[in-house]
Parts: C-alpha cells; sequence; structure tokens
C-alpha cells in the first residue's frame, strides 16, 4: 500500500492547521483579559465607584446606591471589572485577529486595513468616553429632576450596571461608523456617491438607532443620533480617498502567503 497522503488528506491540512491557529489566537485574548482581570481585580470597588460617579453626582441629599440582591456589592464590581477588562484587552484581541486574516492579504489591502484597525480601536474608547463624561450627566440629571415628588431616587447597582454598560457598548460600536463606511467603500459595496444619495435616510436611521439603544428621553437619543450622523460624514470624506478594492495581477503586489508555490522542474 502506498504511503503517499491522499487528495483528501492533502484538502483536509490547511482547514486544521487554520483551527490550530484560531485555538491560539482565541487562547491569547482570554489569557490576556484574565491576566488583566487579575490586576484589576484588587481595585473592584474603586471601579464601580468611578462609573457610578455620574448618577451619584445628582442623587438628593441623603439618599444612597442600593442592592435589592444579597449578592450585588459583590458580583456588580467583579461584572464590571471583567467589563472593563474585556474593553483593555481589545488592542491585543484586535491585534490577534489582525495575525489572524493578514496572511490572507495583498499589501495594497494591508496599507488599508491597518489604519483601519488602529482607528477601530481609537474610536471605541472615544464612544465610551464621550458616554461617560458628557452623556452619562446630562441623562443622569435628567431623570434626577423628574423624579416624582414625594419619591426618592435610589437607583439599584445591578440595574445601573446593566444600564452603563448598554450605552458604553452602543456608543463604542456607534463610533465606528467611519470605519464601516470607509470599509464599505474600500470593497466596492457601495460608493460615496450612493451615500451621498441615500443621506436622508441615513439620518433618519441614526435617530431611530437612538431611540432603540438609550433610554426613552430625547436628550439621549439625540446625543446619540447626532454624533452617528456627523461620524457617518466623516466616514464619507475619508471615503473619497479609498477606491474600489481591485485585485493586482502582478506577483510582486502579493503577500507572500497568496502566492502559489513556485513549480518543481
Amino acid at each position: 500500500m502506498s504511503d503517499k497522503p491522499s487528495d483528501h488528506d492533502d484538502q483536509e491540512m490547511p482547514l486544521v492547521s487554520h483551527l490550530t491557529e484560531l485555538r491560539t489566537r482565541i487562547l491569547r485574548c482570554v489569557l490576556a483579559t484574565f491576566l488583566i482581570f487579575l490586576g484589576l481585580f484588587y481595585f473592584a470597588q474603586k471601579i464601580y465607584a468611578f462609573a457610578s460617579e455620574p448618577i451619584r453626582r445628582v442623587l438628593p441629599e441623603g439618599a444612597t446606591m442600593i442592592s435589592t440582591d444579597v449578592t450585588s456589592p459583590f458580583l456588580a464590581p467583579f461584572k464590571l471589572t471583567l467589563v472593563v477588562s474585556l474593553f483593555i484587552a481589545m488592542p491585543v484581541i484586535l491585534h490577534q485577529v489582525w495575525g489572524f486574516v493578514a496572511p490572507g492579504l495583498y499589501r495594497h489591502e494591508k496599507k488599508v486595513a491597518i489604519p483601519l484597525l488602529i482607528s477601530s480601536i481609537v474610536l471605541f474608547y472615544a464612544g465610551m468616553a464621550f458616554a461617560y463624561f458628557l452623556v452619562f450627566p446630562i441623562i443622569f440629571h435628567f431623570f434626577s429632576s423628574i423624579t416624582p415628588e414625594g419619591a426618592m431616587m435610589m437607583p439599584d447597582l445591578n440595574a445601573y450596571l446593566d444600564f452603563i454598560l448598554t450605552l458604553f457598548f452602543a456608543f463604542g460600536v456607534a463610533f465606528e461608523i467611519p470605519v464601516a463606511t470607509v470599509l464599505l467603500i474600500w470593497i466596492g459595496v457601495v460608493d460615496v456617491a450612493y451615500l451621498k444619495k441615500i443621506r436622508p435616510y441615513v439620518i433618519i436611521g441614526c435617530f431611530v438607532v437612538g431611540m432603540i439603544l438609550t433610554p426613552p428621553d430625547v436628550f439621549s437619543q439625540t446625543m446619540l443620533a447626532v454624533p452617528m450622523w456627523l461620524l457617518f460624514e466623516i466616514g464619507l470624506l475619508f471615503g473619497r480617498f479609498v477606491q474600489k478594492r481591485e485585485r493586482p495581477l502582478a506577483d510582486e503586489d502579493a503577500s507572500p502567503e497568496a502566492q502559489p508555490p513556485a513549480e518543481r522542474p
């Protein structure tokens, strides 16, 4: 019997190699998040105090946050610290994603992909900072001002945490709009002229998304919708400099991993 591997084995090996590499990179992401979490766990209570500062600042005199669950004083800071660790590890996670997909890209594709990758990290953090320093004070001041007479605003630890994490994620993703716009133009799904044509629908869509992702008040909805629209315009601006992606004909433009192996004499 011949020891030569079958065609079936030749076809399976690349898939197995990719899955093995994917597993390795996922483990690296988990390890990075876990190590950051271990370093931050000691400061879990302080992290929660920092996150709750916007609402504690507007609470009436004598009011405090409450816990309607016995485990909330421990689980709420624990959960928040874990999420913060994930956010801090985002550059490592995106770097692992880049390392997995980069070998299949051409050189001219990498020149566009690297700025998009870096921009996505910066914009995600910018969206979270925008929510914490600008949106939260306005929202919580509004809620505090409309508290009915005879009632006292005393937010629950877990409810508050779920609320701010939702807004952090919403604003972080919303600030990725320029990256998504440039990416769609780059891969040829749409062009700048078409996006300009549908601008009115995009603006309406921004307010619809703001209505869905934020509390039912006009301030928070507007403060998410308007930045989304402005970020869309920024994406259009940079999209003018990005042409539709085309595969190069010359072999020298291709990445070494993407080139076919040379034929043996």
